[in-house]
Formats: C-alpha cells, sequence, structure tokens
C-alpha cells in the first residue's frame, strides 16, 4: 500500500513539473498534458451523474478458479 501512495505522489509530481515546462514555453507539451485532465473530467461527471440518477455503483466480485471453498 505504501508503494501504491509513493507512486501516486511521484507521478502528480512529475505531472506538475512537466506543467511548469509548459508554462516556461515548452508548448509542444500541451497536448499530452490535456489528455489526462479531460479523461478525469470526464469519470468524474459520469461518476455524479450515476450518483444524480441514483444508481449504486457495482459490487467488486473476483472468481477465482482455485478456490475450493465453492464445491
Amino acid at each position: 500500500m505504501i508503494m501504491t501512495k509513493t507512486m501516486l505522489v511521484v507521478g502528480v509530481l512529475i505531472y506538475a513539473f512537466l506543467w511548469a515546462l509548459y508554462a516556461y514555453g515548452d508548448s509542444v507539451l500541451l497536448a499530452p498534458l490535456l489528455i489526462p485532465a479531460i479523461i478525469a473530467v470526464m469519470v468524474a461527471l459520469g461518476v455524479a451523474l450515476q450518483r444524480f440518477m441514483g444508481i449504486e455503483a457495482r459490487k467488486q466480485h473476483f472468481d477465482d478458479g482455485t478456490d475450493e471453498t465453492e464445491q
């Protein structure tokens, strides 16, 4: 779990660093930087729409073929 949080923080720092490069004149970075932001907004709007319509999130289930308790 610590590694996941660490990688998330590193990813956000790299993303912020690339935005800083764009701010200082590297204009070729605009399109690749906007793609994750646009996808995040689309996902957030989709989740908000589902909550507004009253659709509950699906429960995660995993089908483990080696589970011996289901016989």
